[in-house]
């Protein structure tokens, strides 16, 4: 029988964990970001093996890879909220359902659905059950889950509401107008 969490969990070398971290390199610069490692290796052993140069990608900047020799310090940090991991949107706490469903203003409602879909079956909590995951990646998982069914719902109301007054029966009886 296939087993999921075998497959999930192998030492693919394709399969990448973000490592968040605060680096300082020997030219005094501080960095806030995360390294991207192979999933089946620790921190530790990519910074003390044998590899020259480490991926980091700074949070709101290019991802860039970085000579471990040019590293002086690593300070672990704790993943920032799940609410915080969405740097792309322009204006803090504005929610646009368009970019959450990455689709632009003027694509086909059928479209659209097809956007919802996909993103609903890549967030939604029963594809991920049977994995062992920290809390933290659970909980982004939740909270883009819980966007794009924010986001869907929010394009789905008007034409609801256009197609429940469309399906509103015409009165058996009306009474004749006062004269």
């Amino acid at each position: 029988m296939f087993e999921r969490n075998r497959v999930d969990n192998s030492s693919n070398s394709t399969h990448q964990s973000a490592v968040p971290a605060e680096i300082t390199l020997t030219d005094g610069e501080v960095l806030t970001g995360h390294f991207l490692i192979s999933a089946a290796r620790a921190l530790s052993d990519v910074l003390n093996g044998d590899i020259h140069f480490l991926e980091f990608e700074p949070y709101e900047r290019e991802r860039r890879f970085i000579a471990r020799s040019a590293i002086r310090a690593v300070k672990l940090l704790d993943a920032p909220a799940a609410n915080v991991l969405d740097v792309r949107r322009p204006i803090p706490g504005a929610f646009d359902p368009y970019a959450a469903l990455g689709v632009k203003r003027d694509t086909d409602w059928d479209e659209v659905r097809h956007a919802y879909l996909q993103l609903a079956k890549a967030y939604h909590a029963d594809r991920y059950a049977s994995i062992e995951l920290p809390p933290e990646v659970r909980d982004y998982l939740q909270q883009m889950s819980r966007r794009v069914n924010a986001a869907y719902t929010a394009l789905e109301a008007p034409r609801l509401m256009v197609k429940k007054a469309d399906l509103r029966p015409e009165p058996v009886y009306q009474s004749r107008p006062r004269a």
